[in-house]
C-alpha cells in the first residue's frame, strides 16, 4: 500500500512562494504519474501539474503555467511542486496522488484514475 505524505503547506502573501513535497512510502518508482491537485471550498477538485516518474512527461493546468514547477527526487521518493508568483486563487488544499504503475499507459492526465492519495496540504494566499 503506497502512502503519500505531503508537507510544505502554509500562509504568504500574493506574489509569495511555498515549495509542497510529497513523500511516497514503498513506491517502486516504475513508470507510471504522480500528480498534485487541489481543491477549494465549494470548488471542485482540479489538476494542478502532474508528472512521469520515469520520463519527461510534465503536464501543467493553464492557471498555473509559468509559475509552478512540479519535479522528483527518485533517491528521495519524493516530488515537489515549486510555487512562484502566487496568487490569492490558488488558495486550496492541495493533494498529491500517484497512477499505480499498471494504470500506466505511456501518459500523464489528471483525468486518469490515480489511486493512492495522501492527506493534503493547506494552501492560503493572502492579498
Amino acid at each position: 500500500q503506497v502512502q503519500l505524505v505531503e508537507s510544505g503547506g502554509g500562509s504568504v502573501e500574493a506574489g509569495g512562494s511555498l515549495r509542497l513535497s510529497c513523500a511516497a512510502s514503498e513506491y517502486t518508482y516504475s513508470r507510471s504519474c504522480i500528480g498534485w491537485f487541489r481543491q477549494a471550498p465549494e470548488k471542485e477538485r482540479e489538476g494542478v501539474a502532474t508528472i512521469d516518474t520515469g520520463g519527461s512527461i510534465v503536464v501543467y493546468a493553464d492557471s498555473v503555467k509559468g509559475r509552478f514547477t512540479i519535479s522528483q527526487d527518485n533517491a528521495k521518493n519524493t516530488v515537489y511542486l515549486q510555487m512562484n508568483s502566487l496568487k490569492p486563487e490558488d488558495t486550496a488544499m492541495y493533494y498529491c496522488a500517484a497512477l499505480s504503475p499498471s494504470r500506466f499507459f505511456g501518459y500523464c492526465s489528471f483525468r486518469l484514475s490515480y489511486n493512492y492519495w495522501g492527506q493534503g496540504t493547506q494552501v492560503t494566499v493572502s492579498r
